[in-house]
């Protein structure tokens, strides 16, 4: 064998290893793939929790400011009534089933 087939066969085998390390490895392709999905899912979480967060900020800040926001919630969402006041529930009308 000559020298030139040696470093043939040599170069040969080390870019078949690059070529494994780049599928098969821990930083190949497959692997970046799924990471960049993971980021992908995590962006929008973290997107969606910020929205939630300045939601929940602009509510904290309105019931800092006023009562009415809180006179809004405990009538809305808890169903309160002031004194002497009649609450009406008004239902829909049932549609008969034919």
């Amino acid at each position: 064998m000559t020298i030139n087939r040696v470093v043939f066969v040599v170069l040969l085998v080390l870019m078949g290893v690059v070529h494994t390390q780049l599928w098969l490895g821990r930083g190949g392709v497959p692997a970046v793939n799924k990471l960049r999905g993971q980021l992908t899912a995590q962006n929008q979480s973290n997107h969606m929790l910020r929205q939630q967060n300045e939601q929940l900020g602009s509510e904290v800040e309105d019931l800092k400011l006023g009562l009415e926001t809180v006179e809004e919630k405990a009538r809305y969402e808890m169903g309160m009534v002031k004194p002497n006041e009649i609450y009406v529930q008004v239902m829909p009308a049932a549609v008969p089933a034919h």
